[in-house]
């Protein structure tokens, strides 16, 4: 049976829950680095590009030039939140345009792989198939999907806000610029929502709602 979510519905505006693991279930991220590597990418993509110059020598001469940045996604691609794991990633993002999400999934994996296979000295495909988005229509299912990912490593990392995940911005730890929390972090300000009447903040949303969000997606998750 064919993986669910590989066909994608592409909208204008839509939010979208992304998803992909190491093939044969492999972890992706071995050390502290490789997940610098990859949020390193997500900045490049999402955050204002830099002007960056390199030093060319041709003939005896240097001349500075301007290094081709790497694909940007500033003014259509949205990252509302994310987490990484050792053998799978989740993003939860926006787009203004219709493919947009395409083109950024195609440079941010194509980028990983590649540097993952040269520092481990592999061969072949490092994710299992083609990434997973499934479209979400509701602010429900938007509120639950944040949830769902932030928890993601509650079995392997008992504090959250260690985790590589964005629940630290949510929180006001840090602010990372590339990270797009108002839309969801909204629902909790000003009247109660009539779903969560005993929370009071996405703090205890998260940590002690007492529903389990990935019983509320169904098959928005990880397979």
């Amino acid at each position: 049976m064919p993986s669910r979510n590989i066909v994608k519905t592409y909208v204008d505006g839509g939010h979208y829950h992304i998803y992909n693991r190491g093939v044969a279930k492999q972890e992706i991220f071995l050390d502290k680095s490789d997940y610098g590597v990859f949020m390193k990418y997500l900045k490049e993509a999402l955050d204002k590009p830099k002007v960056e110059t390199i030093d060319k020598h041709v003939k005896g001469r240097t001349f500075t030039v301007i290094k081709k940045p790497p694909k940007n996604f500033k003014e259509v691609i949205f990252l509302l939140a994310y987490c990484l794991m050792p053998n799978h990633f989740h993003l939860l993002i926006k787009q203004n345009s219709k493919y947009s999400m395409q083109i950024f999934m195609r440079s941010i994996i194509t980028r990983y792989a590649s540097y993952f296979n040269k520092k481990y000295e592999r061969v072949g495909p490092l994710f299992q198939g083609r990434y997973k988005a499934v479209l979400i229509d509701k602010d429900n299912y938007l509120l639950h999907l944040t949830r769902y990912i932030h928890l993601n490593p509650s079995d392997i990392n008992p504090d959250l806000t260690k985790a590589y995940s964005s629940y630290s911005d949510y929180l006001g730890l840090k602010k990372t610029r590339w990270v797009t929390t108002e839309p969801v972090l909204r629902f909790f300000q000003g009247p109660k929502n009539l779903e969560f009447p005993k929370v009071n903040d996405y703090r205890s949303f998260v940590e002690n709602y007492d529903k389990d969000s990935a019983e509320v997606l169904g098959e928005l998750t990880l397979e």
